[in-house]
Order: C-alpha cells, then sequence, then structure tokens
C-alpha cells in the first residue's frame, strides 16, 4: 500500500474521488448527464460521475469569489486528469490480468483499521461524507494500481551497491544505525534497497503513464468538457 503515495494512495479525505470507475453508479438523469466524459476502451466515466466526485470536493476551497473560481477550474482539471490516469491503469491491469482478490482486500481493510482507535475509522468516514462501500471500492482501485506499478516499475527497477552506499551515505550515520550487527546491517540494507525502488519508481511514473497514452486510446469528450469547464487544450498532452 505504502508504494502508493504518489497516488495521493487512501487518505480518508481522498477516498470519494473517482469512486463511480468500480462503483459503476446507476442514476436515470438528463441524457447529458449520461454524456461519456472520459473513455479508455470500454471504461468510462461520464458527465454525472464527474460531477458527482466534484460536488464531495469542492467545498474545500475559499470563500472570496474570483479566487474560488479559480480554484475550482484548478480542482477540475486535477480531477480530470486523475480520472483518466486511473482508467489507463485499470485498462493495463485488464491486460496483465491484474486483479485483487476479496481476500487481499479484506486484509488491507484490517490493516488500515489497526491503525485507528476503536470507532475512529469510521467517524472519519462519517466526517466526509464517504460510505463505506464507496471507501472500500476505491481502495480495490488503489489496490489494483499498486500491483500495476510494482509489475511495471518497480520489479523492473536495477539497485546497484552503488545506489546503497550513496543512499546511505545520505540519510543515514554511525549514530543511528548500528552497523556493528550484521542482522542489523542486513535489515538496514533491505529497508534501504526498498526505498530506492519505490523513489525510483516514482520518477519513472510519470513516463510511464505517457506510455500509457500512446498504448491505449484516451478519448475525453471535447464538447461536454466544455460545458462543464471551458477549452481543455492544456489536459492530458
Amino acid at each position: 500500500m505504502r508504494n502508493l503515495r504518489f497516488f495521493n494512495f487512501i487518505g480518508l479525505a481522498g477516498a470519494i474521488l473517482v469512486v463511480c470507475l468500480v462503483a459503476n453508479c446507476s442514476r436515470k438523469d438528463s441524457n447529458l448527464d449520461n454524456e461519456v466524459l472520459i473513455r479508455v476502451g470500454d471504461r468510462v466515466v461520464t458527465v454525472f460521475d464527474f460531477n458527482k466526485v466534484f460536488e464531495l470536493t469542492k467545498t474545500a476551497y475559499l470563500d472570496d469569489e474570483q479566487q474560488q473560481t479559480d480554484d475550482l477550474r484548478k480542482a477540475k482539471l486535477r480531477l480530470l486528469n486523475q480520472m483518466a490516469v486511473e482508467l489507463l491503469i485499470e485498462q493495463r491491469a485488464q491486460e496483465l490480468g491484474l486483479e485483487v482478490t476479496d481476500a487481499e482486500l479484506e486484509k488491507a481493510i484490517a490493516d488500515i483499521k489497526s491503525d485507528y482507535p476503536e470507532g475512529e475509522f469510521e467517524k472519519t468516514l462519517l466526517e466526509n461524507t464517504v460510505s463505506y462501500d464507496t471507501w472500500k471500492n476505491r481502495l480495490r482501485v488503489n489496490l489494483i494500481m499498486a500491483k500495476v506499478v510494482k509489475v511495471e516499475l518497480e520489479d523492473r527497477i536495477t539497485i546497484t551497491p552503488e545506489d546503497v552506499a550513496v543512499y546511505y551515505k545520505k540519510h543515514y550515520s554511525a549514530a543511528n544505525a548500528d552497523s556493528s550487527s550484521a542482522q542489523a546491517h542486513g535489515d538496514l540494507n533491505e529497508i534501504i534497497v526498498k526505498q530506492l525502488r519505490r523513489q525510483k519508481a516514482e520518477q519513472a511514473y510519470n513516463g510511464w503513464i505517457e506510455k500509457l497514452k500512446e498504448n491505449y486510446a484516451l478519448e475525453i469528450n471535447q464538447k461536454q468538457w466544455d460545458r462543464l469547464l471551458g477549452s481543455a487544450e492544456d489536459l492530458i498532452k
């Protein structure tokens, strides 16, 4: 799970994002709301999906009218890009045959809940107006994304002894690392390798996303996006 720092992984305030990617929200609204906004293969986000998620996030912005307008526009841009990226990664997961089992999901839920005092987890969800099912669906998406990143990025990264030595010199010293113990030294090497692997995966992430955009047809409905915001010429380049 902690490999998904660069996805803003599962912070409860962010758990409401992109829930309709897996929740398959049902609705009977206007034809405009049912219009597809983002498409990658057979995966879509509709105008309704986008608006539903955005309504849950926009209250965090400033009260000043002009500043609020600017902030809301930026927030919509970020959300559109995030939704598009997640569709791309889920499409790649399908191609790789990767999925999250119910047992894996339940274990992840138990691990997260263990970090909270009794009752605080549910309270936090309520305070952020996030249903448990919504949060659970979001968690499943993030776990799938973590698997794809591990297979596509982390497992392909080579860490050399020189990399470990440089990292050790920069972040550790005799004062905070007991190098007298072979076991401790081995554990520290393992920790450093994991940290370096994660760091290099983060550095490679943006380039990898660009390749996914080249491999999968990512479509933004320009007409509907103009209706929601305005020109999308600065999006998904």
